[in-house]
């Protein structure tokens, strides 16, 4: 069945389902929504936000470098680890065009009729999901250029989502995604005091590191 988003406004929890410890503390706090981001790297779908580099045993993120060779999350374990009420958000990474493919596969055979939320940057990525009825697709936006051409692509259809960068959503902007799509979220919104503005803006989702924002937005009685 084609998934529902959250009622009012809701908070996804960033990067939470890229390690488990994270994940159960997210579902604790309330969580309704949690983010994993996908990567194809040799043939098995993984689950981390980290890079690899070329043959070398590292992986790595920014100012982060973490071991390669020990054993990596992937996606058949994240689907066991989340709890069904979890509406996942898988956010597609790289530049490898059988991503897209190979995970939507991967959903219909392991999660048969599981809602998720699907999102890239690459949107080339999301075509797959476009005949998913299980699947809400979020074509995300982290650049002007981009915000300009998001119009072009739809050639006059209605997206069901789209996440914009909050350095790049003005209320202008926000009154055109508004048009162009059924629900607006935003990345990173990791200050409470950003949550009246945000929704004055008519945003649905935010999408947020902070466990804190996570409890703000959860409804009464979800934690546990």
């Amino acid at each position: 069945m084609p998934p529902e988003l959250p009622a009012g406004l809701f908070a996804i929890a960033h990067r939470a389902g890229n390690e488990p410890a994270r994940l159960a503390e997210a579902v604790a706090a309330g969580a309704r929504v949690v983010e994993a981001d996908l990567w194809l790297h040799r043939g098995h779908i993984e689950v981390r936000h980290t890079k690899t580099a070329g043959p070398l045993p590292i992986l790595w993120d920014r100012w982060e470098l973490r071991p390669g060779w020990g054993p990596r999350l992937r996606l058949p374990e994240l689907l066991e680890l989340a709890p069904a009420h979890i509406l996942l958000h898988l956010d597609l990474k790289g530049w490898d065009d059988r991503l897209g493919p190979a995970v939507r596969q991967a959903m219909a055979a392991l999660a048969p009729g599981r809602p998720y939320l699907v999102s890239a940057q690459r949107w080339s990525l999301l075509a797959p999901f476009e005949a998913a009825e299980e699947a809400l697709v979020v074509h995300s936006i982290g650049s002007a250029r981009r915000f300009e051409r998001l119009a072009g692509k739809l050639g006059g259809r209605r997206a069901a989502a789209v996440a914009i960068h909050r350095e790049l959503l003005t209320p202008e902007r926000a009154e055109r995604l508004h048009a162009l799509s059924g629900a607006v979220l935003t990345w990173p919104v990791n200050d409470p005091a950003l949550l009246g503005p945000l929704a004055a803006l008519g945003v649905r989702g935010v999408i947020s590191d902070s466990l804190a924002i996570v409890r703000a937005v959860a409804p009464a009685g979800a934690a546990g």
